[in-house]
Order: C-alpha cells, then sequence, then structure tokens
C-alpha cells in the first residue's frame, strides 16, 4: 500500500504490527498516559470560545487507555488546559473521568487530575492562589480522583522567590487528603512558567524544589518533571527523598529514563500506548528473570519496541513544544479513537500539513497505526482538503 505524501512523494507503508495483548498493568513501573480531550467537531470550538467536548469519544480514549494495563493523568496540558480547555470542562473531565473508572477499579489509582490556577487568572495574592488551588484539589478529590498539583501561571507572575512557592504550596499539603504529585512544567511547554520554583537557574530553582519535597515528604506520591533534560532528571531522581518517585515527563529521552528507574507521566503515552504498553510488559519480565543472560536479551527487546517511537515523539514535539497536542489528536483521528480531526480551540491548525505528514510516516514506521487502509483513507481525505 502507498500513499502521496508531502514532502516524501509516493510512499509505502510499513507491514503493519500486531501488538501482543495485555492483560495486566506493569508491575515494575507505576505509568500515566496524559490523555487528551476529543473535540465535538460540530460545536463551536472556534479560537476563544467555551470548550465543546465529545465526551463520549472522550471516554471512550480512557477506556482504551485503562484496557492497556496504563493509568490515565487527566485534566493535564495533554487535554490542553491553558490552551482552549475551560475550567466549566475540566471539572466535567475531572468528574466524568473519575466515575468512568470506577467500572475498572479504584479511581483513586486508575486516574490522577490536575488541580491549578487557571479558574482564577486575576488571583493576584499567594493567599488568592493557594484559595484557587484548594478549589481544584477539592473538586479532584471529592470526584475521587489522584491530585497532581499543576504549575500555576498566576504564582509564576507574581512570586518573588522560592519563599512564596513555598507558602503556597505549604497550604496546598494541608488540603491534600491523601499524597499528591508535584508537576515542574518547564518553560518549553508553556513560556508563561519561566522562572518557575523561584530562579530561571535550573540548579537554583531545583534546590528550592528539593527542600519543598523533602520538608513534606510524607505528602509528596512523587514529582513529574517535564524540562527534556536526561542528565538533570537522573540527578533529581537520585536526590529524592526515599518513597518519593520520579514520572518522567522527558517525551524525548522515556526509554532510558524509564529502563533506569524513572516511573512515567507522559503525553506521547497518548499516541503510542500499544507500543508503551508492550515494552513495560517486557520490562516486567526483564526486572524478574532469574539470569543475567535473560535480562539482558529482555531489555534489548525492550529497546527494540520503543526505539522506534522516538522519532515520532521528537517529531510531534518539535519547537515550539506546547503546539504537541496537534500531533497527539492528529493520531487518534488516523486510529479512528474519534470521527473528526478537530480540537478545542481550533487547535487542529497549529501543525502543517508537512508537520502531520511526517508524523503519519513515523508513526506508520512505529508500527503505529492500528488500521493503515482506514489511516490512509483519513489521511488522503486531509491532503485532498488541502488540494492534494
Amino acid at each position: 500500500m502507498r500513499i502521496e505524501l508531502p514532502g516524501f512523494g509516493s510512499y509505502p507503508l510499513s507491514e503493519p504490527t500486531t501488538w501482543p495483548a495485555v492483560d495486566r498493568p506493569a508491575t515494575s513501573r507505576i505509568v500515566y498516559a496524559a490523555a487528551h480531550v476529543v473535540a465535538d467537531p460540530l460545536g463551536d470550538n472556534t479560537p476563544g470560545s467555551p470548550a465543546a467536548v465529545d465526551w463520549e469519544a472522550t471516554l471512550r480514549f480512557r477506556r482504551h487507555l485503562w484496557s492497556l494495563g496504563l493509568r490515565v493523568a487527566d485534566a493535564m496540558d495533554t487535554a490542553q488546559r491553558n490552551m482552549g480547555l475551560d475550567w466549566a470542562a475540566t471539572r466535567e473531565l475531572i468528574q466524568r473521568s473519575a466515575a468512568e473508572a470506577r467500572s475498572y477499579g479504584d479511581p483513586a489509582t486508575l486516574v490522577s487530575c490536575g488541580a491549578g490556577t487557571d479558574h482564577d487568572p486575576d488571583a493576584g495574592t499567594l493567599d488568592a492562589i493557594a484559595a484557587a488551588y484548594a478549589e481544584q484539589i477539592e473538586t479532584v478529590q471529592s470526584a475521587g480522583a489522584g491530585v497532581i498539583v499543576m504549575a500555576s501561571r498566576q504564582l509564576a507572575r507574581i512570586a518573588s522567590g522560592p519563599a512564596d512557592y513555598h507558602q503556597v504550596y505549604g497550604k496546598l499539603f494541608g488540603v491534600a487528603e491523601r499524597p499528591v504529585i508535584l508537576h515542574w512544567l518547564g518553560e518549553m511547554f508553556d513560556p508563561q512558567l519561566a522562572g518557575y520554583w523561584g530562579s530561571r537557574d535550573v540548579a537554583a530553582a531545583t534546590g528550592s524544589f528539593l527542600e519543598l519535597i523533602h520538608a513534606n515528604a510524607s505528602m509528596v506520591d512523587g514529582v513529574k518533571v517535564s524540562l527534556l533534560d536526561e542528565e538533570h532528571e537522573i540527578g533529581l531522581r537520585a536526590a529524592l527523598p526515599e518513597g518519593v518517585k520520579l514520572y518522567t515527563g522527558d517525551d524525548f529521552n522515556y526509554p532510558s529514563l524509564i529502563k533506569s528507574g524513572s516511573h512515567a507521566l507522559l503525553g506521547i503515552f497518548d499516541a503510542i500506548a500499544p507500543a508503551a504498553a508492550a515494552a513495560l510488559q517486557v520490562l516486567d519480565a526483564a526486572e524478574a528473570s532469574c539470569t543475567d543472560e535473560g535480562r539482558e536479551r529482555l531489555l534489548t527487546q525492550y529497546d527494540e519496541i520503543l526505539a522506534p517511537t522516538v522519532p515520532l515523539s521528537r517529531k510531534i514535539f518539535e519547537t515550539p513544544t506546547y503546539n504537541y497536542k496537534t500531533g497527539i489528536v492528529f493520531l487518534a483521528w488516523l486510529n479512528g479513537h474519534q470521527d473528526a480531526f478537530a480540537m478545542v480551540n481550533g487547535a487542529q491548525s497549529a501543525r502543517s500539513l508537512l508537520h502531520l505528514s511526517e508524523v503519519f510516516r513515523l508513526a506508520d514506521q512505529a508500527g503505529l497505526l492500528a488500521d493503515q487502509e482506514l489511516a490512509v483513507r483519513r489521511m488522503k481525505s486531509l491532503l485532498a482538503v488541502n488540494g492534494l
């Protein structure tokens, strides 16, 4: 089967890949896929309009992730927080996702949701920011989900140094009913978060971050770090208190970081879920192997599964990184998880046709076009709309 792709000419598709069925979650790592929302293609999702969400398709995709043994990180930046998903839709997403998780088990285990301050964009004092955080934390907890404390644009705007971050987060630990995940989102994902934790110097910010965690270790389940810096993450992981997990958010270096000991909370796992699930089962077997030879053989297999997904992820997350959601949704559409290539806030227009053509090609090479005929048909329809 071939398709004419802009920039690549007549492209021959690879042999289709059949991923093994997964009958249990991974045991060697805790792994979340940060899930996207599916826009209602008949809703008014033009830029600046309130989000119109296709709830059935959105929940169906979460069921897909759970069926592969992955946990779901919801209402995060992958779901277009701060990029079109308003608080009314976010609150409904949290409630619906947690309720849906009950069909699979404990929602506090299966789904964790982002709590931030985006519903109060004018919060201008530390107390107001803490109150905004508390409201969203209580929303997540009342739904029965785990809490991920997201980075706050409002706090980044007014904080004068590390002490202000510690003051706000210290109050949040008093609101939380169980240990939370702290999220450090780098400015490549959101330029308004530059200097988070009190300094633009990463080493100084890391020191502030670790001071906060060590002072509140009993209330920190883990930290999700999205700085795209493998060496920094390894150092931070080693410096965490015992029992506090490092959830990699590095969509460039995740295979090696997970293999070396990080857990994961990744937007790219939305798009590569079948490969991720298969690799994690192999990693489980490797870490349970009784022989060095068996372990090395299985680790090589783990590498072979994930290696082709890395060029795909790096393409999807290329600069400007915050537009990665477009590639995530594009692949969900190609794979039949939603009926339209549509996004809230009109974000499907955030990447070029050449970019999407390369995403198609790399997804095929990674074995991540579930139904090649459907994917080709949909890609051809997109090309035709664009005059090709």
